[in-house]
């Protein structure tokens, strides 16, 4: 597979005349990019996508990724408390380790699927694109229930900065900056923001995030374009609750250091073939700090402190084949992932520590045709996953979208995912002892999705039904079947069906929308769990997953000088536990309504040379709801901010 890239890498890089005249395959502009080899645009994709456009996110003073992620069908977050508290998304019924999470195409899971999108911000970003549905066929592991792919802003034109700041309630203080132009050879976009709050308990809750990013275009010719992409972030969160999210604790802290670097070039070598070669980089240096509270702290395990070291690194070379109105594609990737771990525990019967250090590739080739007849458009895909620890692995996926007359469409889709073990349930030590012979978790899915447009599309409807099972979930037991045998096993099930249904109308400067989902899951079989406190109760729902969630948008834009914004999402009862209890005692959260407003007023437009002002207003969670995502984890209350940006623009 060496040869492979290297061997792509001469063809990309050798030097060849002329230019076709056939559209360009990596055209981006009405497209998504999302779910295919090759950016497609919305209406021929056979699969689930949800668009969400950056701009609007800024006007409406949405600063987190996670913030955004609310209002998308089928997603449910899960944030542990304050601002900073780590942060989940279930999809469409799945685990929280089943999305894999890009950043302009680099992938910034922890082996084994988590993320937490505490850290995300919406600077510089150009739009978010969700697929729901399994894509592993394309992507590989933690694909198994969607992708979530963030765009940064490259740039066009003249170049053009801003300058924003915003503070309120909490204690928080938001500054951001940004600047972007370029031409046809040459774009950039570059961003920095920082955000701090003082959190919603009595003591030890700040919170800190500072984010970096920047992207560069290139086009030495005419045939071939190279990017470059970069992301620094550096958080830190204070939290003074234990596990039940009690507050007792005055120095506890997380942090962690990202460094994401993305290199690809794009090569025509002809007029019917395309090749492109990427290589990613995705690090991170973190752990917790928690020493004695003071000289009285002595009893039971008073301190503990934890390192992580994360690198994961992937190459990978495809070619993309025009077959007349189809277009197939061809692939390879080899990826490697490390992980380094140091944990240090303090106790009256002394210290303690532990280290750890593994590493495992995977190799992987997968095949791809778009095509698209009339108003029929299928994608169909096929993936083979070779890891050096859990062996061979398919994955596949097919979709179709008919477009017919009066604006409307149908689609469906089809697929299979996997998510991989995680670096502790493969080679823990210790108190628990992982499982080198782990398979990966699978998906099997299907869906089918209506769409139609209605009074000269105005008026816009759509409904989708999916279905999901989930086989091979990794579950931890406490009695394993002997003594020396390991504490994690491929053995529980579940299923998850639902419907995702909206609309939208259009009316001058009015838009309003409307999305719910009904979700119901099932626990199809508990594994090693027993009784009614386990994590998987047979016959009864999947945890922190609401029945029913609702999402309401209206915006009104007064020319380009105003934009007012709110939002109400409604999210119905989540069965959880109650983990101070031994067994855990089965808990239910309450349903909750949350009404955020935003607006933008622009008192200056920006010209030529001359800078322009606005100010910005936004307010969360106004009705004052008091609600908790996790048990014991109380979440933000009412909230007021107020700022402004100063945007510039080169003459």
């Amino acid at each position: 597979m060496r040869r492979i890239l290297w061997g792509a890498l001469v063809l990309l890089l050798a030097p060849t005349s002329g230019a076709g005249q056939e559209p360009p395959i990596f055209e981006l502009e009405g497209f998504v990019v999302i779910g295919t080899p090759v950016p497609r645009a919305a209406e021929a994709m056979g699969t689930a996508v949800t668009v969400i456009e950056g701009r609007e996110l800024r006007r409406r003073g949405v600063t987190r990724v996670l913030d955004a992620l609310r209002e998308v069908p089928g997603a449910s977050i899960v944030q542990s408390g304050s601002f900073g508290a780590s942060s989940s998304l279930f999809l469409r019924g799945g685990e929280s380790d089943h999305v894999q999470v890009l950043v302009d195409g680099i992938q910034v899971n922890q082996p084994g699927g988590a993320f937490d999108f505490s850290g995300l911000t919406t600077e510089g970003v150009e739009r978010i694109e969700v697929l729901r549905g399994p894509a592993s066929a394309l992507y590989g592991s933690d694909a198994l229930g969607g992708v979530i792919h963030i765009v940064t802003r490259s740039g066009s034109g003249p170049p053009r900065g801003s300058l924003s700041f915003r503070a309120g309630s909490f204690g928080r203080k938001d500054w951001a900056g940004d600047v972007a132009g370029g031409s046809e050879r040459l774009s950039y976009g570059f961003s920095v923001a920082r955000r701090e709050a003082d959190g919603i308990l009595e003591f030890n809750n700040q919170f800190t995030n500072t984010v970096a990013s920047g992207s560069v275009r290139l086009a030495p010719d005419e045939r071939t374009t190279v990017e470059f992409s970069t992301r620094f972030a550096g958080r830190e969160y204070h939290f003074p609750t234990d596990g039940s999210g009690n507050v007792v604790d005055r120095n506890a802290f997380t942090f962690s250091d990202e460094t994401a670097l993305g290199l690809r070039i794009k090569r025509r070598l002809s007029e019917r073939l395309d090749l492109e070669a990427s290589l990613t980089a995705y690090d991170v240096d973190g752990g917790t700090d928690d020493q004695a509270d003071g000289p009285a702290d002595t009893l039971g395990f008073f301190a503990f402190t934890s390192l992580d070291a994360l690198r994961r690194t992937k190459a990978s070379v495809r070619s993309h084949l025009r077959l007349g109105s189809a277009l197939a594609t061809a692939g390879v990737e080899l990826g490697r992932q490390a992980q380094r771990s140091f944990s240090e525990s303090g106790s009256q019967f002394g210290p303690s520590t532990s280290r750890s250090e593994h590493e495992r590739w995977n190799r992987a080739g997968y095949g791809h045709v778009v095509a698209r007849a009339g108003r029929l458009s299928i994608h169909s895909g096929i993936r083979l996953d070779r890891n050096e620890r859990f062996g061979r692995s398919m994955s596949w996926q097919a979709a179709a979208s008919y477009g017919y007359a009066l604006s409307g469409r149908v689609r469906a889709a089809a697929g299979r995912g996997i998510k991989e073990p995680t670096f502790f349930e493969n080679f823990a030590t210790g108190f628990a002892r992982g499982n080198p012979d782990l398979e990966p978790e699978r998906s099997d899915s299907w869906e089918i999705g209506w769409e139609q447009g209605l009074l000269a599309e105005v008026v816009g409807v759509r409904a989708a039904y999916f279905s999901q099972r989930f086989e091979d979930l990794i579950q931890f037991t406490f009695s394993p079947p002997s003594p020396s045998a390991p504490n994690y096993f491929n053995v529980a099930r579940a299923q998850a069906r639902g419907l995702e249904y909206g609309g939208t109308i259009r009316a001058g400067a009015m838009s309003v929308s409307v999305d719910a989902t009904w979700l119901d899951t099932d626990v199809v079989d508990a594994g090693f769990d027993d009784g009614p406190g386990a994590t998987f109760v047979e016959g009864e729902t999947l945890l922190r997953r609401p029945r029913t969630t609702l999402a309401a948008n209206a915006s009104y834009r007064a020319a380009d000088r105003a934009v007012l914004h709110a939002s109400w999402v409604r999210v119905g009862e989540r069965a959880d536990r109650d983990f101070t209890t031994f067994p855990a005692t089965p808990v239910t959260l309450g349903a909750y309504s949350v009404l955020d407003l935003g607006a933008e007023v622009v008192l200056v437009a920006a010209g030529s040379g001359s800078p322009g002002l606005a100010l910005t207003l936004r307010g969360e969670n106004l009705l004052g709801a008091s609600y908790q995502e996790a048990f014991g984890f109380t979440a933000p209350g009412r909230g007021l901010y107020a700022g402004g940006r100063i945007d510039l623009v080169a003459r």
